[in-house]
């Protein structure tokens, strides 16, 4: 590689022996997903490693230690973080890979580390027998090298006699034969031709997919995430609820209920991540002046508590068996949908007059909040009303194009507001309790009253502006 685009020398080789087991269900549901778990010996990132997918040709990966003991279990902490995926079938090695690598760091003439070509020896087959295959790799990685100086390092290998490996990773080739079945063609996009049951289904099967995808970033409490899935817990079942005609109601109802239970978990942890933010911030903008006694110290001492038990009830809730059935029941919904008469009608036809409904639906629900008898709870209807009118409309942008998004997008903006409202009127109440123990304790509780009242005054304006939406067609039909 000498005087190849910049290359002035070559380090002496390093030598290592890398021997990696990974771990799947029997029948290799965690590659299948494109998840790929691993114990590791040897080399610099010796340990546990787990890659999860994160975008289109991204993967996150959380590394464990290996166990002190020498013992070869899977970690809790990472079989629960595929749990949507194994459903509580066991994980056992299923390959081993060992790679005798000698690595050479190419050079420039101030000593900088262009790139690093490893050549490896491998060899994979069952952990406790001889190896099954063997076969010779050449990995290149640019390190401070640019995209010439890869290519130019291609040219070099290729004329040497190295061809393209015939697979993407080690680990296929160790598997070939094993694998499951390759995903056929994507299917034809969907379009107002496509039958009304292709894009009912096509818009759950997102929304479990979104399920399983934020499952374990749920677990590791990462930002938003537990928002997220609750979203696509919700967007599930209202596809469901709005079009029964396509897929039976009668038939999805328990799973429907299911669902809500999910939600409702869900909602428990992220209304109190809210809430703790909501008054935060509200605080926030009260003048130092007016703010008496130690106020922040006892949002955030609450909230510290409450958010707590609401993250332990979430994780209560995905270690339990009621979540991984219903898991189940989404897998056999998908494969077996209970169609209903118009699922074979065009999605054009089929989907127009359900997402008509919602809308009317929500219309209704905000005539009715001006002469309601207790208005926050007929706000809060409406705001449940907009959800709905929202995600049926968002199932059926497919078919509907332009219209169906418009009603998505002003429900959405629509349930924003509404969702302020309802956030005012439970943070109302916490502040209230918050009073009563200062109070309690002693404390001066004229800070509390500025915020309860800011919030008074926030939830009206809100009041008055509905009116003026619905008349004004923010919610009016396209």
């Amino acid at each position: 590689m000498t005087g190849t685009a910049g290359v002035a020398a070559i380090s002496q080789p390093d030598e290592l022996l890398l021997d990696a087991i990974y771990y799947d269900t029997a029948d290799l549901r965690l590659i299948g997903a494109g998840i790929t778990l691993r114990q590791r010996t040897g080399g610099e990132d010796a340990g546990w490693h787990l890659k999860l997918p994160a975008g289109a040709d991204t993967r996150d990966e959380i590394q464990l230690p290996l166990d002190q003991h020498g013992r070869s279990a899977v970690p809790k902490e990472l079989a629960a973080l595929v749990r949507a995926y194994t459903r509580d079938e066991p994980l056992a090695p299923v390959v081993r890979i060992q790679t005798r690598r000698s690595e050479l760091r190419l050079l420039d003439q101030a000593g900088r580390i262009l790139a690093e070509v490893a050549a490896d020896h491998v060899s994979a087959g069952p952990v406790d027998g001889p190896a099954a295959a063997s076969w010779d790799e050449i990995e290149a990685e640019l390190v401070n090298g640019d995209a010439k100086l890869l290519t130019a390092i291609d040219t070099r290998l290729r004329n040497a006699g190295a061809r393209t490996a015939p697979t993407a990773t080690k680990l296929e080739r160790a598997l070939t034969g094993r694998l499951p079945p390759t995903k056929a063609a994507q299917p034809r996009p969907l379009t107002a031709e496509s039958t009304a049951g292709e894009v009912v289904l096509a818009y759950v099967r997102d929304q479990m997919a979104a399920i399983c995808r934020y499952d374990p970033l749920v677990r590791r409490g990462e930002p938003d995430a537990v928002h997220q899935m609750r979203v696509a817990t919700r967007r599930a079942r209202s596809a469901l609820q709005a079009f029964g005609t396509v897929i039976e109601w009668e038939a999805t109802r328990t799973l429907g209920a299911e669902l809500k239970w999910l939600a409702t978990a869900l909602g428990q942890a992220r209304d109190a991540e809210v809430l703790r933010d909501r008054l935060a911030s509200g605080l926030a903008a009260v003048p130092a002046a007016l703010v008496v006694g130690p106020v922040e110290a006892r949002i955030t001492a609450h909230f510290a508590t409450v958010v707590g038990q609401a993250r332990n009830a979430v994780l209560r809730a995905l270690g339990g068996r009621r979540y991984i059935r219903l898991l189940d029941d989404l897998d056999a919904l998908l494969a077996g949908p209970p169609l209903g008469p118009l699922a074979q009608r065009k999605a054009a036809a089929a989907l127009a007059r359900p997402v008509r409904r919602t809308q009317r639906r929500l219309e209704r629900a905000l005539a009715a909040v001006p002469g309601a008898e207790d208005r926050d709870t007929a706000i809060h209807e409406a705001r449940k009303a907009a959800k709905r009118a929202r995600y049926a409309a968002e199932a059926a942008v497919p078919a509907l194009g332009a219209k169906a998004l418009r009603q998505a997008t002003q429900a959405k903006d629509l349930q924003q507001l509404l969702g302020d409202h309802h956030d005012s009127v439970v943070a109302r109440a916490v502040l209230l309790s918050l009073a009563a123990q200062a109070r309690a304790d002693g404390h001066d509780t004229f800070s509390y009253g500025l915020l309860y009242q800011s919030l008074v005054c926030q939830a009206a304006s809100i009041e008055q502006a509905l009116p003026r939406l619905n008349a004004h067609g923010h919610t009016g039909r396209q």
